[in-house]
């Protein structure tokens, strides 16, 4: 938990600075007012000013710093003069410095080491409306960056170049306070650069270098934050009211490196298409969802006597669950994809230099949802230890295998299943809820890959014997080279494969 200052801090200082479109009488004093509540939820007495001097519509807050420390990191931001100016027609405009140091530093005594960054903001425009309890920041930004200047450790200062920027920036951003604490944001960026270029002093050489393009990207974001908020103690954060929900959309992306470091040498670039990233959580509901679209990826190093080469068509993860006790099922659902991976020959040669089995694309999809009713509240910790005593924390409902896709090296599985649950019924299948429903699962190519297999040396033949006897007591021949298997479990709790009774 070390960084959780510094991300909280981060979170928070972002925020200051992405606003959103205003109509209503806001005045200087009041813009003001909110930026300190907000500073103020991470944390007690973080922010120090010099002075606040007002005159006529403009008021100078001079000297603005902050500081989050949660007792094993420091992170303070040195953000000069801000200036607050009314407008004439109910908003209010921010002018903020060009550039700032932001440092982050062992609080404990436990490291002697210090990291400066300096965040740059050129033609910053805020501009700010609403009312005392929800107002909104407009911004518009030509480029947001933040930039590596020193670390020094034990009395020895690194330096190099290394930036991270986010160019033609617009957005919004909205605070309410008239109930919950409601943060909510929408940002579009035009591009994102990044660029490393670190030599290591006294090593004979030795560099880190790369850089990175992404085109276009999106981020909307939902938070609510009870007024009494303890981040130093998160555990009951959820119970209490918070809720985040949070995406991002981007477009392609090229990278590539190059490392010179320890004796070895390594160089290489990648590229992707299309990604989206999606969290939700709340006391009820969390939710996980990303994916990525025509990956590639090239390495080279000294260490490896051929190139690494390895492209994927779809990554994709995701998972909804419902987390907060409740008198009605949610839904709940799991899904994983990785389509058409492919790596190069080298790679395969490894172990198949007799290009024995098919090199075609390699794929797996599963994906899996249900009903599901939760018999606890899982986020409060006072109830951890029931929850652990629990034979089954929650009711299923139902569970449906929507799809099911494996194929590798020549041979394909697919499948399906839908099942529900009797929870009145725990005896018949041992303390589990009786299911009822249908599972059906085919296989092509099976036979030709373990005869592969075998004429590879890889498995020896009598393993392989085995296996095909336990295929043939549960699955049945639906063409060439082509299995199925289909389970089934009644309403009287009856087990049957392939129509033949197992239980």
């Amino acid at each position: 938990m070390a960084y959780s200052g510094y991300l909280r801090s981060a979170v928070c200082i972002t925020a200051l600075v992405a606003g959103g479109a205003a109509q209503a009488d806001v005045t200087a004093a009041e813009v003001w007012e909110n930026w300190k509540s907000q500073l103020a939820l991470y944390g007690d007495n973080n922010i120090t000013f010099g002075a606040e001097d007002a005159s006529g519509d403009t008021l100078v807050v001079r000297d603005l710093s902050v500081l989050v420390d949660d007792g094993e990191l420091k992170v303070s931001a040195n953000m000069g003069d801000v200036t607050f100016t009314e407008l004439g027609d109910g908003t209010v405009s921010m002018t903020m410095v060009e550039s700032y140091p932001v440092t982050f530093e062992s609080s404990d005594g436990s490291d002697d080491a210090v990291l400066t960054l300096l965040v740059t903001q050129s033609n910053l425009e805020i501009v700010v409306g609403g009312d005392s309890d929800a107002l909104n920041y407009a911004v518009t930004v030509d480029n947001y960056g933040i930039e590596f200047q020193d670390f020094v450790e034990n009395g020895e200062t690194f330096t190099g170049d290394a930036k991270f920027t986010m160019n033609d920036i617009s957005g919004t951003y909205t605070s309410d306070t008239a109930d919950l604490r409601k943060l909510t944001y929408e940002v579009d960026v035009e591009s994102v650069d990044v660029l490393v270029d670190i030599q290591i002093p006294e090593s004979n050489g030795e560099y880190v270098v790369g850089s990175a393009k992404i085109a276009g990207m999106a981020m909307q974001g939902d938070m609510a934050i009870p007024e009494d908020v303890d981040f130093e103690n998160p555990d009951d954060l959820f119970v209490r009211g918070m809720s985040v929900a949070g995406s991002y959309n981007v477009g392609s992306g090229t990278y590539i490196f190059d490392i010179n470091a320890d004796g070895t040498q390594a160089a290489g670039s990648a590229s992707t298409g299309s990604g989206e990233l999606s969290v939700e959580m709340n006391s009820q509901n969390m939710a996980y969802k990303a994916e990525t679209n025509d990956l590639a990826a090239s390495i080279t190093s000294s260490d490896l006597p051929f190139p690494i080469e390895v492209s994927l068509g779809t990554y994709g993860l995701g998972f909804e669950a419902p987390v907060g006790k409740s008198e009605t099922a949610s839904d709940f659902g799991l899904n994983i994809d990785l389509v058409d991976l492919t790596i190069n020959d080298e790679i395969w040669n490894m172990f198949d230099p007799g290009t024995v089995l098919s090199r075609d694309p390699a794929t797996v999809q599963f994906d899996v949802s249900g009903k599901a009713k939760p018999l606890f509240d899982l986020l409060d910790p006072t109830q951890t230890l029931a929850i652990a005593q629990a034979d089954i924390p929650f009711e299923l409902e139902n569970l449906s295998v929507n799809s099911l896709r494996v194929a590798l090296a020549g041979a394909l599985m697919t499948g399906s299943a839908e099942f529900t649950f009797d929870n009145t019924d725990l005896e018949s299948f041992d303390g589990f809820p009786r299911p009822e429903g249908d599972a059906i699962v085919e296989v092509s190519g099976l036979n030709g890959l373990m005869d592969n297999l075998v004429a590879m040396g890889l498995v020896p033949e009598d393993q392989i014997a085995g296996g095909r006897l336990m295929l043939g007591l549960f699955a049945r021949t639906t063409g060439d080279d082509q299995l199925e298997t289909n389970l089934e479990v009644n309403s009287e709790g009856h087990v049957l494969v392939n129509g033949q009774r197992m239980r």
